[in-house]
């Protein structure tokens, strides 16, 4: 069989899309750099998984018993994501925001396209009907992108937290942390507005990508009026198919600058910050404890210990954690074990969480929860949703945080959210 031809992303994207319509679109990112050398993009799922609402809501779900039970019914791709909040289903309270999106969307595909962001090669992962249908979309002509171009009607976004409430927020955490209630803190604000008219997201998606290109970004949506689509720096958990576990979390960061000497200096100072490295130990220690209740004794090591790692928009501290799975199949229980994740929540995990939700107005849905791929052979990949933004009808959202320890200054984390958020906010503008 002669090679398939390549497409560019995008193109594929919205040939996809064409074809098989919003509903269950998925599309895992790269940058092209080593760890986000591969995208991966999917339609028309055979199946669909949903979760909503919080425990004792009416019809409500626990979303990782219904991930244990899909991942069970055998061989295929499950692409979804997983909401922040599912965490309510494994410590339950009143404390939980209830979330106006999924908690657990999820598509099983029987075959999907992977494209080598490096060596640009296109190749299709599965079997079964679907993949006579997808060889002969990737030999059509490739499609125009004049869509992708539109102009977005966006008006102004309105913040649901202001910079003084934020600031405020930040002085209440060091008070907590300096009561021995909490150590670390991942404090989040967001800002939203209404769509003057219909959007596609693929437009959306193409100018954040262009602006902010990351190596654990996409899109998904579970239908035209729900999606997510994210620029993530940061894996989650990424799981072999004989169970070895990884997780990089990151903790720490600084603007790249244009001019080469500031931006030197500001990759300097955060890898001499003492607060930043010792927010990041933190959370190494608290994925060494998540991954502990699921791996083999002896096996949880920290090959990196707060690198640095640079981006397009920002510089980053991440280190890696890795483990071998007592159950390599026991992908729904990583996820227990883990969830919420270590870097967006803070220590201890469960206090924490509840005294976040007490200043937090609305809750995180897919913000702060994860895009995840469990392929055929068993193997897994995921990352944590930042930089993301929220879709849910005419509703745009987009969230930021910073990690609050006790030296914290209150306007510098305040300084900080913004320049985290700005560069998807222009990206839109």
């Amino acid at each position: 069989m002669n090679p398939l031809p390549w497409w560019e992303p995008l193109q594929l994207a919205a040939a996809l899309q064409q074809r098989y319509g919003h509903q269950g679109l998925v599309w895992l990112d790269g940058d092209g750099s080593q760890r986000g050398r591969y995208a991966v993009l999917a339609a028309g799922p055979s199946e669909q998984v949903r979760c909503d609402g919080l425990p004792n809501d009416p019809g409500a779900s626990d979303p990782f018993a219904a991930l244990q039970q899909a991942f069970a019914r055998g061989p295929g791709h499950w692409l979804g994501w997983l909401s922040y909040e599912a965490a309510a289903w494994i410590e339950p309270g009143e404390h939980w925001h209830r979330p106006a999106m999924a908690q657990l969307w999820a598509g099983h595909y029987e075959v999907v396209i992977e494209l080598d962001l490096q060596q640009r090669q296109l190749q299709l992962r599965g079997e079964g009907p679907q993949r006579s249908e997808l060889e002969q979309l990737l030999l059509q002509p490739q499609p125009s992108l004049e869509s992708c171009d539109e102009a977005i009607p966006l008006t102004g976004w309105q913040w649901l937290t202001s910079n003084a409430d934020y600031g405020r927020q930040v002085q209440q955490v060091r008070e907590w942390i300096s009561a021995g209630d909490l150590f670390q803190a991942n404090l989040t604000a967001c800002a939203e507005q209404q769509l003057n008219g219909p959007v596609d997201p693929l437009a959306l998606y193409r100018r954040l990508r262009r602006q902010c290109p990351s190596p654990f970004g996409g899109l998904m949506l579970a239908n035209r009026d729900e999606g997510v689509l994210s620029t993530s720096p940061e894996r989650f958990l990424q799981v072999s198919a004989h169970g070895l576990v990884e997780t990089r979390p990151i903790k720490g960061t600084r603007p790249r600058h244009s001019d080469p000497s500031r931006d030197a200096d500001a990759a300097a100072e955060l890898v001499c910050s003492a607060k930043d490295r010792a927010e990041n130990v933190m959370i190494v220690d608290l994925m060494r404890n998540d991954l502990g209740r699921v791996c083999r004794s002896g096996s949880i090591e920290v090959p990196q210990l707060v690198g640095l790692e640079s981006y397009r928009q920002v510089h980053h501290l991440t280190s890696v954690v890795t483990g071998q799975l007592n159950d390599p199949s026991d992908l729904a229980g990583l996820l227990r074990a883990c969830w919420p994740g270590g870097s967006i929540t803070g220590a201890p995990k469960i206090r924490t969480c509840q005294q976040l939700n007490a200043l937090e107005p609305v809750a995180r849905g897919p913000y702060c929860g994860s895009f995840f791929h469990r392929r055929p052979d068993g193997s897994f990949d995921s990352n944590i949703l930042i930089r993301s933004l929220l879709l849910k009808g005419s509703t745009v959202r987009v969230h930021g945080g910073c990690g609050i320890v006790a030296d914290s200054d209150p306007a510098l984390e305040t300084e900080e959210l913004g320049w985290k958020v700005q560069p998807l906010l222009r990206a839109l503008s």
